[in-house]
């Protein structure tokens, strides 16, 4: 059974977001599609920002109906009960507050969309400072739940993540310096675009440095872009330079163990 437009693409993303000591990193790519012949470009990132009180960077991944819903709800800053992600008073607080737009949505379409045979999915990341707390990262699930990342889990990702994480496992941790983390995620966002061609250009990334409670390092990075381009060259060359350098299987040693 052929389902409908709307329901295509839902895992058709990458997002990742780093929780360090030295602050946050924020990388999407911005490619939807619903089928081969239909592919769009949208922005997975928005930011809420009130410069010295607070950043709030939100990632999403899903069905693209629903988070465009849970963003939209979002923007118009309050609920009925007056909360908003400009006005909760902490991190934790503003997590509930997606969750409970999330359930919103749930609560008005996921009925809908089941008759259509079609699953209400959707993957946020919600990341930020608010002045008198440290940054916070939370993954937030499709039921409005959510888990919080720390020094020993450092990171998140949603969409297609497998083809990513293996350099964030290698390389990032609590104690990776702002620079190389964007590096890092550049190179998870490489390899992801290298091994599945429904995640793709162009990216959002955004780098938010400890107790600043501004934007100041936000971009948008196309194909040709100038780092992009010479970053990941020369991460394929030192790859295939690594392995040329690795010693030869030992068929004798391997017989006898």
């Amino acid at each position: 059974m052929l389902k409908p437009f709307f329901d295509e693409g839902f895992i058709v993303t990458y997002c990742v977001g780093m929780l360090m000591d030295a602050g946050m990193v924020f990388l999407s790519d911005t490619r939807t599609n619903a089928g081969v012949d239909q592919i769009n470009t949208f922005r997975k990132m928005t930011v809420f920002e009130q410069p010295g009180e607070r950043v709030i960077v939100l990632l999403s991944a899903g069905n693209l109906a629903i988070t465009q819903a849970v963003v939209s709800l979002l923007l118009e800053h309050q609920d009925k009960e007056g909360k908003s992600l400009l006005t909760a008073p902490n991190m934790f607080e503003a997590a509930l507050h997606v969750g409970d737009c999330l359930r919103e949505v749930h609560a008005r379409d996921a009925a809908a969309l089941s008759n259509f045979n079609i699953d209400f999915n959707a993957a946020l990341l919600l990341g930020g400072q608010i002045k008198g707390e440290a940054p916070r990262l939370f993954s937030i699930y499709a039921a409005g739940n959510f888990v919080e990342a720390s020094a020993d889990t450092p990171y998140f990702q949603i969409g297609e993540s497998k083809y990513g994480k293996p350099i964030l496992d290698r390389i990032f941790n609590w104690d990776t310096r702002l620079e190389e983390a964007a590096k890092c995620a550049l190179i998870s966002m490489d390899s992801t675009l290298k091994s599945n061609l429904s995640v793709g250009m162009p990216l959002d990334m955004l780098c938010y440095s400890r107790d600043s409670l501004k934007v100041q390092r936000r971009a948008r990075i196309a194909a040709d872009h100038p780092y992009f381009k010479s970053l990941t060259e020369a991460w394929g060359e030192r790859i295939k330079q690594a392995f040329s350098e690795l010693p030869a299987l030992d068929w004798e040693t391997c017989a006898k163990s």
